[in-house]
C-alpha cells in the first residue's frame, strides 16, 4: 500500500481557540482575560491550575504562551533559566509536581519576585497545591492565589467536540467511527483532532468515505510508520 500521511498523529499548534472547554468555562474566562489584558496593561494575577494528566494543563499554558510571549518553564528547563526579567511580566510553570529541589528553590524565589514587581504568574500541577509534595514554602506560595481545578473532559463530550467539529468541517463520518477512535487512540483532544484532520485528507487523497475500515487502515499505516 503507498505510504501516506506520514504526520497523521501530528499534534496541531495548542491555542486557546482549540482548547475544548467542557466544565472548564470559568477558568477558560480568566485565561482569555489574561491574555488579552497582556497587549495592554496586565492585571497582577497569581494562579494555580491543577488537574489530572491529559486534562489540558499545558495546553493552556503553552497556548498562553503563544498569545502573551511569557516565559514558560517547565522542569527540563535549566535551573538557571528560573530568573526573573524586568522585561517580562508573565510567568508561566508548568508539571510544579515534577520540580526537583533545586527547582523547587528556584521556583519560590522567582515567585517573590513576580509577586513584588506586580507581574502575572500562572502555574499547573497534578494536585491541589495543599497535596503537592513539594517544598512547604513554595506549596504554601503556590496556594496563595487564585486556585482552579481543570476538569477534564467524558468520553461524551469528547465524542460530541469531535462530532461537532467534523460536522462544521462537513465531513461525513459512519456511524462508529468517533466510538473506535476513542478507544484505539491517544485520548487527548489535540491529537484526536489531529486525526481527524489526517482522516479528512487521508479520505481525499484515497477517494474514499470516512468509514471504520478506513480509519483502521490509517491507524495500521501509522504505528507501522512510527515503528520504522
Amino acid at each position: 500500500m503507498k505510504q501516506l500521511l506520514l504526520d497523521w498523529g501530528a499534534t496541531p499548534p495548542q491555542s486557546l481557540d482549540n482548547f475544548v472547554v467542557g466544565k472548564n468555562t470559568e477558568l477558560l474566562a480568566l485565561v482569555n482575560d489574561l491574555a488579552t489584558q497582556h497587549s495592554t496593561s496586565i492585571r497582577p494575577s497569581m494562579i494555580t491550575i491543577w488537574g489530572h494528566a491529559g486534562s489540558g494543563k499545558s495546553h493552556l499554558l503553552q497556548a498562553l504562551h503563544t498569545e502573551t510571549k511569557g516565559l514558560l518553564l517547565t522542569p527540563k528547563h535549566a535551573v538557571s533559566e528560573f530568573a526573573w526579567s524586568a522585561d517580562q511580566a508573565m510567568y508561566l510553570l508548568d508539571d510544579c509536581d515534577l520540580l526537583s529541589e533545586a527547582h523547587q528553590i528556584a521556583a519560590f524565589a522567582l515567585y517573590n519576585q513576580v509577586r513584588e514587581a506586580g507581574g502575572s504568574w500562572v502555574a499547573s500541577a497534578n494536585q491541589a497545591p495543599a497535596q503537592l509534595k513539594l517544598r512547604e514554602d513554595l506549596r504554601t506560595r503556590l496556594g496563595w492565589g487564585l486556585i482552579y481545578e481543570l476538569h477534564g473532559l467524558s468520553d461524551e463530550e469528547k465524542l460530541d467536540a469531535l462530532a461537532k467539529s467534523a460536522e462544521s468541517r462537513g465531513l461525513s463520518l459512519s456511524p462508529g467511527v468517533l466510538p473506535y477512535l476513542l478507544t484505539h487512540f491517544r485520548r487527548d483532544m489535540p491529537s484526536l483532532s489531529a486525526m481527524l484532520d489526517a482522516l479528512d485528507r487521508y479520505s481525499l487523497e484515497t477517494q474514499r468515505p470516512i468509514t471504520l475500515p478506513l480509519l483502521r487502515e490509517l491507524l495500521q499505516s501509522g504505528e507501522a510508520t512510527t515503528s520504522l
